[in-house]
């Protein structure tokens, strides 16, 4: 008999997070955005391209990108855990000023859609998007009601935190868990609500936009990655059990877990350090966006 070969398949790659973005969140466009506003389209293309040398500042996600794309130091293209996907609204030729700035902070941004003026939603799928961050509300709803993670970023100052560790919270009800409970709240008000989650306790909730993009930063933070994970919901006692075993059933591990009973979450938030916050309730992201990256998650009761 001849010899039989054993063929080894190579390992499979790692899950690469990917997150796709617009330019006016990773920079500073409000300049250029009020030529737009004032002067239409064409005025507006003129603009960029004769600014195309100059260097945008950081935007509001910039320093979320850089600790993002740092996670892949030291791997070659294919091995990459994170990939940043640039999805704009401008033409290619206008996009040249935000690829020289790209390449001027040396952002391993290689993959871009210039849409010449219309949505670019319908490309997220097509990269096999994780997440989608924009900050124009019509994009954000198409995303969330194809069953995509998405927020629209509130524009705002750029924050800086010098710390390598990248630092994520997330409200808990439509965010991270679907608004079941949340509907009960609104529906009937917070004893209803109570008394439904203490029946409930130990049926685990129902996946809202962001649990696959949780889960996601799980496996990053398995593998060694600097993250730190915050939940901060107006969930109290006793409707915090539901919570905790939900995650649990996820086999997901949160870092810290703020049930605040309906104060402002803000000065939690700082005191965490948040680089970003996701949350479906404006108000509370109008208080949150001075002091951290903050996207607004549109819910059930936006959709008319």
């Amino acid at each position: 008999m001849g010899r039989i070969e054993t063929i080894m398949a190579p390992p499979p790659l790692p899950h690469r997070l990917v997150i796709a973005i617009s330019s006016r969140i990773l920079f500073d466009l409000d300049e250029g955005h009020q030529v737009f506003e004032r002067e239409g389209v064409e005025a507006y293309a003129r603009y960029q391209i004769e600014h195309e040398n100059e260097i945008l500042k950081p935007g509001v996600a910039f320093s979320v990108v850089c600790k993002l794309l740092a996670f892949n130091h030291e791997v070659d293209e294919h091995h990459r855990l994170v990939e940043i996907i640039l999805l704009s609204r401008n033409t290619a030729d206008t996009g040249l000023r935000i690829f020289n700035s790209i390449a001027h902070y040396g952002l391993t941004i290689t993959r871009a859609v210039f849409a010449g003026g219309r949505n670019p939603y319908q490309y997220v799928n097509a990269f096999g998007a994780d997440l989608f961050l924009s900050t124009h509300p019509e994009d954000i709803q198409s995303a969330l009601r194809s069953g995509l993670a998405a927020a629209r970023i509130l524009l705002s100052s750029p924050s800086s935190h010098s710390e390598d560790e990248l630092r994520i919270a997330f409200d808990g009800d439509v965010v991270v868990f679907s608004d079941e409970a949340d509907r009960i709240y609104r529906k009937s008000g917070l004893e209803a609500f109570q008394r439904n989650e203490i029946k409930a306790a130990k049926t685990p909730l129902a996946g809202g936009p962001f649990k696959d993009f949780l889960m996601s930063l799980h496996v990053l933070q398995k593998q060694g990655k600097p993250i730190r994970i915050a939940l901060v919901t107006s969930r109290s006692a006793p409707a915090h059990e539901r919570v905790i075993r939900t995650l649990r059933s996820w086999g997901i591990r949160i870092d810290e877990a703020f049930f605040l009973g309906g104060l402002n979450k803000t000065e939690f938030l700082k005191a965490f350090g948040a680089d970003l916050y996701f949350d479906d309730e404006e108000k509370q992201c109008e208080s949150t966006r001075e002091h951290m990256a903050t996207g607004f998650v549109p819910g059930v009761r936006d959709k008319g």
